[in-house]
């Protein structure tokens, strides 16, 4: 079979329909498998290099810094995530045999302890513990939730110098205004440093801004001071709580209540974008900003098509869908033609694109303009709607 340039993780088996898929292909334009309509996620491609990339990329230039590394060889940055080793003793009959468990991701935290308690508090199916579900469920909500297309240009779908100007300005302004990673401490630990630092700016003058109720320390009050911000219930003073430093440190979480307001799924490695008091997974943020395409996932930064009352409760597409753009304003068709039989191209079906000029992806019309040879997968030389196989070729039909 022939990828096109769509080769990884070509031919990985579908987590979720096994058998039933015969590998994973990626679509021309979709981010989905063409076998069984699932998306990457759901198949098992190796893609932690890729993703270390991505979430490098994402904090590059902002104040998470110290949280990836720029390898030598190429400069990309890398994100460095906290992996987590447990060795446990285990008594055999005569021997001590030692039970290893390795987190694929942990709280970037000192206190391995508090570490240790925060992933108890999560759903066993969800703690990321190498070769488990839990670990195949980060890798999933890694690409579902931090879609590589939503703050890189180059993964998109040929955007216009515009478009990838604007893109660039969005992500920049979300880097600097929304995106942060959870901070796991103990509720006591964060009032005393809060405290501590309002005694010093403040003087003699109240604590305010302490996590808590600060004016009652009464025995019957000290284990309702605290409560979660999402679903309100009391938490106690030695249990990890998650904070989020753009919401301020008045508010907390438990670990299990640290999620997606809009998927409700938890915040991967707890990387949050913070809106009108929600905490929101990168992609339902943007979809919060842009209209994302139904085709090829991607937002939109069409300046027509981007303000809230031209995509709300509608299906759009945009020209991945060979121009097809369906919205509420806006309701227009401009097919792509194949320059090779001129006939209109299926926007199911692979196709070949060279500056404005589009054929089928097929020895029947991709073909040098000349001696009719097939192009697939071979160099070509493009001459306004023709293309060729070799200077000869070229000559013969300009001259």
């Amino acid at each position: 079979q022939m990828g096109l340039g769509h080769e990884q993780g070509f031919g990985a088996p579908c987590l979720k329909c096994k058998d039933k898929c015969e590998g994973f292909e990626l679509h021309f334009w979709r981010k989905i498998c063409r076998n069984c309509k699932c998306g990457q996620e759901e198949h098992d491609v190796l893609t932690s290099n890729d993703e270390d990339r991505k979430v490098g990329k994402l904090f590059e230039d902002t104040k998470y810094t110290s949280l990836i590394a720029k390898l030598k060889n190429d400069g990309i940055p890398m994100y460095k995530r906290n992996v987590m080793i447990l060795t446990n003793p285990v008594q055999a009959k005569k021997n001590i045999s030692i039970n290893t468990v390795t987190y694929e991701w942990a709280p970037p935290v000192q206190n391995q302890t508090l570490a240790r308690q925060y992933m108890q508090m999560l759903p066993k199916e969800k703690q990321p513990v190498a070769g488990s579900e839990g670990a195949q469920y980060r890798k999933k909500q890694l690409a579902k939730q931090l879609p590589a297309h939503d703050q890189d240009p180059s993964k998109c779908h040929e955007l216009s110098p515009n478009e990838v100007k604007q893109m660039e300005q969005f992500v920049k302004k979300y880097k600097n205004e929304a995106l942060g990673v959870g901070d796991v401490k103990f509720p006591g630990e964060v009032e005393t440093r809060a405290t501590d630092k309002n005694n010093v700016n403040s003087g003699d003058r109240g604590t305010s801004a302490a996590v808590g109720a600060m004016e009652d320390k009464s025995p019957d009050k000290k284990a309702s001071q605290y409560s979660c911000y999402r679903c309100k219930l009391n938490m106690k003073e030695g249990d990890p709580a998650v904070y989020a430093e753009r919401a301020g440190y008045d508010k907390m979480w438990h670990p299990t209540c640290f999620v997606c307001c809009t998927c409700s799924e938890l915040l991967v490695d707890m990387i949050y974008f913070w809106k009108n008091g929600n905490l929101y997974c990168g992609r339902h943020y943007c979809d919060s900003e842009k209209p994302r395409c139904a085709g090829c996932d991607e937002a939109s930064f069409n300046t027509c098509l981007t303000s809230p009352e031209t995509f709300k409760n509608s299906s759009f597409y945009c020209t991945c869908r060979e121009g097809v753009y369906v919205s509420v304003k806006y309701n227009f068709v401009s097919e792509q033609i194949c320059q090779g039989c001129h006939n209109a191209i299926d926007p199911e079906v692979q196709r070949v694109t060279y500056n404005n000029f589009n054929w089928h992806a097929t020895q029947e019309c991709f073909l040098c303009s000349c001696c009719s040879k097939c192009l697939i997968g071979q160099k070509f030389m493009p001459v306004e709607g023709m293309v060729f196989c070799s200077v000869e070729c070229k000559k013969k039909m300009t001259s």
